[in-house]
């Protein structure tokens, strides 16, 4: 099956899924040395995926350019990371980058991408490649890790960016409207001058004749100090939501009427606090795996409340507790019983994507708290709805 060269839309068609499939596909049609050049550059990243190879998609190793179509061999040459990185950067769109690299350090662990020199000074920043820094920086070495800290900056700065506009919407409703006697054209109420005065609609003439204009002031709410205390589990499972709970706490900081606390867990519990203002040294001390003891960060949130009445404590974490259940279970009951808005978030990330232990979500759900997943932009607005209501 070959498609004709008066078809461009059918031959189009062919070079796609001769594109898609790889080698199992070459008889459908011959690719220009372009597409030859992109297929040796997917073949050398998907040739590695024995789920693909079983479908009949990708067979074969990763192979350099001179490798035959139907069968693995090392070919003329053999890609080096630095050298796919080099060639996808040129061969495809900046968004199918993203895609190829996030699949390299997720899907396959190609760790080299962030432990490499080489490719660490070439590589665009992007959330996956952050995530793989945090699960490989302890095997950098200081050279490398120097690298891979900037790396990291240039991601957390722009996640900061985009949430500092979200969090600065969520607390500008922090401002009242109330009736005023100054009137000022930029604070004329619409709303209330229109309905106070539909009794002067004339209809004939189709129009609203204003007799009373209102107008408002805009004055600051007065509010109460409140306490955010965020627990975050460090199990790799949770790693995009450690990463989104360092810049939301960031984020957070120093705002009016707001004392944040960051607090990670696994089977110790570590105060992070002191270096919530510079979340790319915040992240870099993250230590990821281990087991998880729900049950003593709690017990720690516990002892940071002041009033209870003006505390929201955020748990993040998948709630698969490993050490004591019915002791997590009592700490957060008593934390709701004392006045505590509690919130169990099992993602806090731009995707809000939620896997967790179902049964414990239940059995805190009727003990009073929240249990779901937010982004940081959700969670920014629930603490700006408390703390100026």
């Amino acid at each position: 099956m070959t498609a004709s060269s008066s078809d461009p839309e059918s031959s189009q068609a062919l070079e796609r899924w001769r594109m898609i499939l790889g080698a199992p596909a070459s008889h459908l049609c011959a690719l220009d040395a372009a597409d030859g050049q992109r297929d040796v550059a997917m073949q050398w990243l998907y040739g590695r995926d024995e789920e693909l190879a079983q479908r009949g998609v990708r067979k074969g190793g990763a192979r350099g350019a001179g490798a035959s179509d139907e069968r693995g061999g090392t070919g003329d040459s053999m890609l080096t990371t630095v050298d796919w990185l080099e060639g996808i950067t040129k061969l495809f769109p900046k968004e199918t980058v993203e895609r190829l690299t996030r699949d390299a350090v997720d899907r396959y662990q190609i760790h080299d991408l962030v432990t490499d020199p080489r490719v660490l000074e070439r590589i665009e920043p992007s959330p996956a490649l952050l995530k793989a820094v945090l699960r490989t920086k302890h095997l950098m070495d200081p050279k490398v890790l120097e690298l891979a800290r900037n790396l990291v900056a240039a991601v957390v700065e722009e996640l900061m960016r985009r949430l500092a506009t979200e969090v600065q919407h969520a607390f500008s409703g922090s401002r009242l409207r109330r009736p005023s006697q100054v009137r000022l054209a930029r604070n004329f109420d619409v709303k209330r001058t229109l309905r106070g005065n539909l009794g002067h609609y004339q209809p004939d003439q189709r129009k609203l004749y204003i007799e009373d204009a209102h107008f408002f002031t805009r004055s600051r709410r007065r509010v109460d100090s409140w306490q955010v205390i965020l627990l975050v589990d460090q199990s790799g499972s949770m790693l995009s939501s450690v990463i989104h709970s360092a810049v939301t706490a960031a984020c957070l900081w120093g705002l009016p009427g707001v004392r944040t606390h960051l607090v990670a867990f696994d089977t110790a519990v570590v105060d992070l606090t002191q270096d919530v203002t510079d979340p790319v040294e915040l992240l870099m001390k993250v230590q990821l795996g281990g087991g998880t003891d729900i049950a003593q960060a709690v017990h720690y949130a516990g002892e940071l409340v002041e009033n209870p009445r003006r505390t929201i404590v955020v748990l993040i974490s998948d709630l698969y507790e490993g050490v004591s259940p019915s002791g997590m279970v009592r700490g957060i009951r008593s934390l709701i019983e004392q006045g505590c808005r509690f919130l169990a978030l099992c993602a806090l990330d731009e995707d809000a994507n939620a896997v967790f232990d179902r049964e414990m979500g239940r059995r805190l759900a009727d003990l009073g708290a929240f249990v779901g997943a937010m982004t940081p932009g959700e969670l920014a607005a629930f603490v700006a709805e408390a703390v100026n209501s």
